[in-house]
């Protein structure tokens, strides 16, 4: 899969930020630090644990994974907790981008690895941790562990870093990147989510307290640290600040990775849409959107919220015409039914059954009670997990129930709307089959 990188529509001029500008080679000097360096000046330590930290709280950050957590009461956490256990925590870099749909953590790495790298080195100090971790994907189209190990020789031989950096692979599954399961993979277990309390935060790798963030919150970081609060705050809103890496598909499915301000219309990333167009938002744990709120909405949670929806990170698909959404729902859930860990009831029976189900209905064989219990399994798997899992399938399930509530009487008379039956959304072909899989 590849992936192309463009200025948002109407963006302002200081973006993009995290990505080279448009003009630049490529990215082929990406690994350089000089290059890196003269652009975005030296790392600015600060010599002391936890001085950072207030001007994240400042600046607003949060987390870009998903779930926009504030980075700072996560940085004070691990902090804290050091202090309080007297344990040097560990950092890790979360670039293990299981989303399909999703591509922009791939590229960050791929055409700013540095500022990734900065920003765990000023990560690692504020929370006074001595073990330092990249956490990757090895199946992508590029080379992304090629291009780090070139990064991090790079700094090695001009002496920047303070803590050493070790890479790690994780396993080409939806689950491996949510962050127990992380931890679970770097002690030698299988990647599966665990069950909390202790927090990670808390009791970690090895016991120590961890800390985790997506890259893309770390490079976000690094520029917050040289350049200041005020800087970061000059885009976006004032309630969530900042710029964000989306992955744009529209009608062709092609990633097209965008660096845009939170806050911009939808409509400027989807294009014109008609109301009965439908867009998916935050990709396969996220929500369908019909095109008529697409074109009033703007990304940020506030806006989303009056759909039931959120940023997530940053996924947002145009459905093409002639595309059936039930149909291309019902392949996802299939695929995440398939991807859960097996550990817990919602997911060991409840998701095969939606999944079961939503097949009934994409086909058009459902029975009269097939759309009921669909919606009551979504109802009952929510909350109920040993992780968010069941919970994104049920979202992603019910909000597709609503878009599609025009195309589910189609179905019920055993017809439908779809002019192709080609599969548009990116659902891998492997799934997990047993624990060895996750390993």
């Amino acid at each position: 899969m590849t992936a192309m990188t463009e200025s948002a529509p109407n963006a302002v001029t200081e973006l993009p930020r995290l990505l080279p500008p448009p003009d630049a080679p490529g990215g082929r000097r990406s690994h350089d630090w000089y290059a890196h360096a003269n652009r975005h000046g030296r790392l600015p330590y600060r010599d002391q644990q936890g001085v950072l930290i207030r001007d994240i709280e400042v600046a607003g950050l949060t987390g870009r994974g998903g779930a926009a957590f504030p980075v700072h009461r996560k940085l004070q956490a691990v902090s804290d907790a050091a202090r309080q256990r007297r344990r040097a925590p560990v950092v890790i870099a979360n670039g293990a981008e299981s989303e399909p749909a999703s591509d922009k953590d791939a590229t960050l790495l791929w055409l700013s690895p540095h500022l990734v790298l900065d920003g765990l080195q000023l990560a690692a100090e504020a929370v006074g941790a001595d073990t330092a971790i990249v956490y990757t994907h090895a199946s992508r189209a590029r080379d992304v562990g090629s291009r780090l190990n070139e990064a991090l020789q790079a700094r090695q031989a001009a002496g920047v870093d303070r803590v050493a950096v070790t890479l790690a692979e994780a396993p080409a599954r939806f689950l491996s990147g949510q962050e127990t399961a992380m931890v679970s993979h770097l002690s030698g277990g299988p990647a599966i989510p665990a069950f909390v309390p202790p927090r990670i935060t808390e009791r970690g790798l090895n016991g120590a307290p961890t800390l985790v963030q997506n890259v893309e919150t770390l490079a976000h970081l690094a520029l917050i640290a040289r350049r200041g609060p005020r800087w970061f705050r000059s885009v976006g809103t004032q309630a969530e600040p900042g710029s964000m890496l989306t992955t744009v598909r529209r009608a062709d499915g092609k990633p097209r990775i965008t660096e845009v301000p939170l806050g911009i219309p939808l409509r400027e990333l989807t294009g014109d849409l008609a109301p009965d167009a439908a867009v998916l938002l935050g990709g396969f744990h996220g929500t369908w959107l019909t095109g008529a709120q697409a074109r009033i909405l703007t990304l940020d949670n506030r806006s989303l919220a009056t759909a039931q929806s959120r940023v997530g990170a940053g996924i947002v698909i145009t459905l093409p015409a002639g595309r059936c959404g039930l149909v291309e729902t019902a392949r996802v859930v299939r695929y995440l039914a398939l991807e859960s860990a097996g550990q817990c009831g919602p997911c060991l029976n409840g998701l095969p059954r939606m999944a079961a189900a939503l097949a009934e209905i994409a086909g058009g064989r459902a029975r009269p009670q097939t759309l009921a219990d669909v919606e009551r399994w979504a109802g009952l798997v929510t909350g109920r997990g040993a992780c968010h899992h069941p919970d994104g399938t049920a979202r992603f399930v019910r909000s597709a129930l609503r878009t599609f509530a025009a195309e589910l009487d189609f179905h019920k008379r055993g017809r439908c709307s779809a002019a192709s039956t080609e599969p548009f959304l990116p659902v891998p072909q492997a799934t997990a089959r047993t624990e060895e899989d996750w390993i």
